[in-house]
């Protein structure tokens, strides 16, 4: 069998959790293997193009005091950073940090590329080897082995992936990248527990077709504490972020074409993040609200992509075109990426012990949005873990 070698550890998926579980293996100086399908997915922010926030933030820097590299890049990536929730009781005081999302996949990839141990390589886990009742390794697309007594599975939203936008759906990842179609076959042929989730993004508008003045701004503050112990200060220069909100005529073209919506046709069966809705479950689920909240957030520095935050949707093209024309300062924006939901394939976490390993193979752990979690924040603590 050809075979790429054997390690301490290897490590599926080269998101969140899985760029922190690599690190954190091959720091305790465990030889490690990274396998990914994309090289240019690494620490890809897929959603939004931030760290922390409301029930977030402090998971960052627990990290960061584990020695955890997410609190780090988020610092070096960073265009704005707020102090949330200030008028409610210091519990709930959230920091939340604006990324340039191309910064900081790039400064991942490289502190990965950098660290010793650790053996980075693109290709799709088809299998899990098992020998003796125990984890042995995985099986790559190729016809590879890649041998290991300890795997850890970390790979998102990618399994069966489907992205899904009105009457289109077609088998991918997110952002185009590529779905791993071949794994949950073996999950299921050894025990587990298969679940289908979904999840959703909002569109992205060109920076230069949006009227700011029309809109409220929001600066970020210089004078808080980053999220990293090893961050000496914030930036000083930092970019705004816009709040703007839908109004009735913004919820009267979702409630006329909601028989085309894939979440209310029956095409979607995955079930939807509790903390995230797409902007057509708001609209049906607090119909008595006049209006939602959108916040308009840069993608980058070096970027005329703006995130519209609070509008992840899965309707037509057309209807979107339509419905964000409808918000104050969108009137004549341009979309340059679609909304677009995405489903996938995740476990029953009562499948894991509290270690996050496989209750029937010993050596096989998961972590992150494979297990049903929110956010890259608790995808990263558990790749940590």
């Amino acid at each position: 069998m050809n075979t790429e070698g054997t390690f301490d550890a290897i490590v599926v998926g080269a998101g969140h959790a899985g760029a922190e579980a690599a690190l954190a293996l091959a720091r305790l100086g465990h030889k490690t293997a990274l396998l990914t399908l994309n090289l240019d997915s690494i620490a890809f922010m897929a959603c939004n193009p931030s760290v922390g926030g409301t029930a977030k933030g402090h998971l960052v820097r627990e990290i960061d005091a584990l020695g955890g590299e997410m609190g780090v890049n988020a610092d070096k990536a960073c265009l704005q950073i707020r102090m949330l929730n200030r008028g409610k009781g210091a519990a709930v005081h959230s920091l939340r940090g604006q990324e340039d999302k191309f910064r900081y996949h790039a400064l991942m990839k490289q502190t990965l590329e950098n660290t010793p141990n650790l053996r980075i390589l693109q290709g799709e886990a088809t299998a899990i080897l098992t020998e003796n009742g125990k984890t042995a390794g995985i099986l790559t697309a190729y016809g590879s082995a890649v041998f290991a007594p300890a795997v850890v599975l970390a790979t998102g939203v990618y399994l069966n992936g489907s992205v899904i936008a009105g009457e289109w759906k077609k088998s991918a990842g997110p952002n185009g990248f590529a779905a791993a179609n071949d794994l949950t076959a073996s999950l299921l042929e050894l025990g587990f527990s298969v679940r289908r989730f979904k999840t959703g993004t909002p569109a992205r508008v060109d920076a230069r077709t949006i009227d700011f003045s029309k809109c409220e701004i929001q600066e970020g503050e210089t004078d808080l504490y980053p999220f990293s112990y090893l961050t000496e200060r914030v930036p000083q220069k930092q970019i705004p972020c816009y709040l703007t909100y839908t109004n009735e005529r913004t919820h009267e073209i979702i409630r006329a074409n909601l028989h085309r919506s894939p979440l209310y046709a029956g095409v979607i069966r995955g079930t939807g993040p509790r903390y995230c809705p797409s902007i057509e479950d708001k609209v049906v689920r607090f119909a008595d609200k006049a209006r939602h909240q959108l916040f308009l957030e840069p993608e980058g520095e070096n970027t005329n992509e703006i995130y519209v935050q609070g509008m992840s949707s899965s309707l037509p093209h057309d209807v979107q075109r339509e419905m964000y024309r409808t918000v104050a300062g969108l009137e004549h924006c341009e979309i340059m990426r679609y909304a677009y939901a995405i489903e996938y394939d995740c476990i029953d976490s009562l499948d894991l012990k509290p270690t996050l390993e496989y209750k029937k193979l010993p050596g096989l752990f998961c972590a992150g949005q494979i297990n049903g979690t929110s956010g890259y924040e608790e995808a990263a603590a558990q790749g940590l873990i």
